[in-house]
């Protein structure tokens, strides 16, 4: 989980830039659009909207934002149908590589992810290839000073989590896909809202890089996460301490 973890911390930090801000925003709005003409614009009877919203929240997306996107998709929107599509292949270093998406054009999708890997050295395999080295988990993720990690640990136990890990930057929650929602409504009960939820793919697991590998393949991510239509990234590798702390400066 170190990789994982380290990854997702410097996306977060990029994230956090003004420049990035709008681009954050419209991913969350679109899952928002989905949902909401998937499965009604009542989050009380939408467990992917309650999931949505709670996910752009998070992100401090504003509120008349998320209610236009709401209403979007409850009301037919622009007639701009997307579906969802989810991508497999392997980076550098032999890395499994998930990719999620939301588009109204799979070629222009395809085309866009298949360059960002042949870019990095990578190659796009068929959909079913990687993702047996994953499992599919609910997610929720507090900053540590939330609560103790004993305070954490008993309500995610109670609020049916399978698995509570904390570090020393925050408490991260797993659940069975089936009782994610149940668990992140009871924590936010308790919590308020975590830091990000969603359903995740979690390496079993991890490949190690060294500094070049691990430039490049998060290179790769990067310009992935830079197309409006993907959604998450999701990889399978593990990087030092030392090698993240020559990455990052």
């Amino acid at each position: 989980m170190a990789g994982h973890s380290q990854f997702k911390n410097i996306m977060h930090r990029k994230g956090a830039q003004d420049a990035k801000r709008a681009k954050v925003f419209a991913k969350h709005s679109r899952e928002l659009t989905v949902a909401s003409k998937a499965g009604g614009m009542d989050p009380g009877m939408n467990a992917r909207l309650r999931t949505a919203i709670s996910a752009a929240r998070a992100v401090n997306m504003p509120n008349a934002n998320i209610e236009r996107a709401i209403k979007r998709g409850g009301e037919g929107g622009d007639g701009t149908d997307f579906v969802e599509v989810r991508y497999e292949g392997y980076g550098l270093n032999g890395v499994a590589v998930i990719v999620e998406a939301l588009t109204d054009n799979r070629n222009r999708t395809a085309s866009e992810v298949r360059a960002a890997f042949t870019k990095h050295g990578g190659s796009l395999g068929e959909t079913g290839s990687v993702s047996f080295l994953f499992e599919r988990v609910g997610f929720v993720e507090y900053p540590l000073d939330v609560a103790t990690s004993e305070e954490m640990f008993e309500a995610a136990l109670d609020a049916g989590a399978t698995d509570v890990e904390s570090s020393a930057e925050s408490h991260e929650i797993r659940s069975d896909t089936a009782d994610f929602n149940q668990m992140r409504e009871m924590l936010e009960e308790k919590f308020g809202a975590g830091r990000s939820s969603g359903l995740r793919w979690i390496p079993q697991t991890t490949v190690s890089l060294e500094e070049e590998s691990a430039r490049s393949l998060l290179k790769m991510v990067e310009l992935l996460e830079e197309s409006d239509d993907v959604q998450s990234v999701h990889a399978n590798f593990e990087v030092s301490g030392e090698v993240m702390e020559k990455l990052g400066s």
